[in-house]
C-alpha cells in the first residue's frame, strides 16, 4: 500500500456491482481483503465523505478515501505443547518432520484467539525452547516454509548465527530438497523442467497463478516415479526438485500443465476420484517434503534426512491399486 495517506480512488462504471471490500482489495494490490474490511470496520475508508459498510454494492461515479492502515498489536507467538516429530536436532537447529494440517506460523491475518494456537512455531518454542530472533516475534527460528497441508521436513534454526547462515544456502539454492507429488493424469513427458513465473492472483488472493505479468522467477524440476493406471483414473506419482521456493510453488506449476495435485481443491483437483462403484477422496494434499540436504551452518558438514510417506499418503496409494 502507498505510504501517504489519504488515498483518493474514484469507482468508474465498470466497477459498478462490486462490494466495497472485494474493490479496494484490487486497487489497493497487496493488501489482504480481511486488511480492507479491518480498515473499513475501523472508520478508515470513507465513500463520498461518508463511512461506510464493506458489503457496500458500489454503482460508479463514488469517489472512496482512504484515511491509513488500521493499527494492530503485534503478533508474539507463545510455547504450545505439541507433539512433534523432530528427526534432527543440536545446538544450532532441528530439523522437523511436519505433519499435513499444522501451519508453519501464524498469518499476519489471524485474530488474538487463534493467532498462537496450533502451529510449528508454538510446538518448537515449547519443545526446543531457544530459537533465533531474526524471524522476529511471530516467525522465531523459521527459516523456510511448507505449506499447510504439506507434510515433512523443515528446518529451524536456535540461534541468529545459524538462521543467518542457513538463510544464505537457500538464497544461493545450494539446499537440496525433494517432494513426493502425486498429480491427476499421465504426466505427458518422463522428466521435464518448468519455470513459470509465479505471482499472486489479482482475483482470488488465496492462489498464485503463472498468469499475467510480473511474477517471481519459479523453477520446478519433475520426473515421474511411477504411473498409475486405476479404476479411479490416471495418476503420476512425480519426484519433484525446487531451486526456488515461492509460495504454493509446486502445486501452481503442476496445475499448470493440467495435472493438479491430488487433494489440492484450491488449483482445480476434485474433490473425490470416482470409479466404477466406488469413490475415493484424500483430506489433504498428495505433497510430501521427503528429503532435505544442506551444509551444516557451524561445522560445513553436509547434513542429509529422508522422510517417508507419512501413513494417510501410503494408504490412498494403497486404495487406487
Amino acid at each position: 500500500m502507498a505510504e501517504t495517506f489519504p488515498i483518493h480512488i474514484s469507482v468508474t462504471e465498470n466497477d459498478a456491482g462490486k462490494r466495497l471490500d472485494q474493490f479496494l482489495a484490487a486497487q489497493l494490490g497487496a493488501v489482504s481483503r480481511a486488511r480492507v474490511q479491518e480498515m473499513i470496520a475501523g472508520g478508515l475508508v470513507l465513500v463520498n465523505e461518508t463511512a461506510a459498510k464493506a458489503s457496500l454494492k458500489l454503482r460508479g461515479g463514488e469517489r472512496i478515501s482512504v484515511l491509513g492502515e488500521a493499527q494492530r498489536a503485534p503478533l508474539k507467538a507463545v510455547p504450545e505443547e505439541i507433539p512433534l516429530n523432530i528427526v534432527y536436532e543440536d545446538d544450532d537447529l532441528a530439523v522437523i518432520d511436519k505433519p499435513a494440517g499444522m501451519m508453519v506460523h501464524a498469518g499476519a491475518g489471524a485474530t488474538e484467539e487463534v493467532r498462537n494456537r496450533g502451529t510449528l512455531v508454538n510446538a518448537v518454542l515449547h519443545h526446543l525452547k531457544s530459537l533465533s530472533g531474526v524471524g522476529g516475534e511471530l516467525r522465531p527460528g523459521i527459516v523456510h516454509r511448507l505449506d499447510k497441508e504439506t507434510s515433512g521436513l523443515i528446518i529451524v534454526a536456535k540461534n541468529d548465527e545459524a538462521h543467518a547462515k542457513l538463510g544464505a544456502q537457500f538464497a544461493a539454492r545450494e539446499v537440496k530438497k525433494k517432494y513426493m507429488a502425486l498429480v491427476h493424469g499421465w504426466v505427458r513427458k518422463d522428466s521435464g523442467t518448468l519455470n513459470q513465473s509465479i505471482r499472486r492472483d489479482p482475483v482470488r488472493r488465496t492462489r498464485m497463478t503463472t498468469k499475467g505479468e510480473g511474477g517471481r522467477t519459479a523453477v520446478t524440476h519433475y520426473r515421474v516415479a511411477r504411473r498409475l493406471d486405476t479404476r479411479f483414473g490416471k495418476f503420476s506419482l512425480l519426484e519433484v526438485k525446487i531451486d526456488t521456493g515461492r509460495t504454493h510453488q509446486i502445486r501452481v506449476h503442476v496445475a499448470a500443465m493440467g495435472h493438479p495435485v491430488v487433494g489440492d481443491t484450491l488449483y482445480g483437483a476434485p474433490k473425490q476420484a470416482r470409479g466404477k462403484n466406488a469413490v475415493i477422496g484424500l483430506e489433504r494434499n498428495f505433497l510430501h517434503a521427503a528429503e532435505l540436504e544442506f551444509k551444516h551452518p557451524r561445522t560445513g558438514v553436509v547434513v542429509a534426512l529422508q522422510s517417508e510417506l507419512p501413513p494417510e499418503l501410503r494408504q490412498f496409494l494403497g486404495k487406487l491399486s
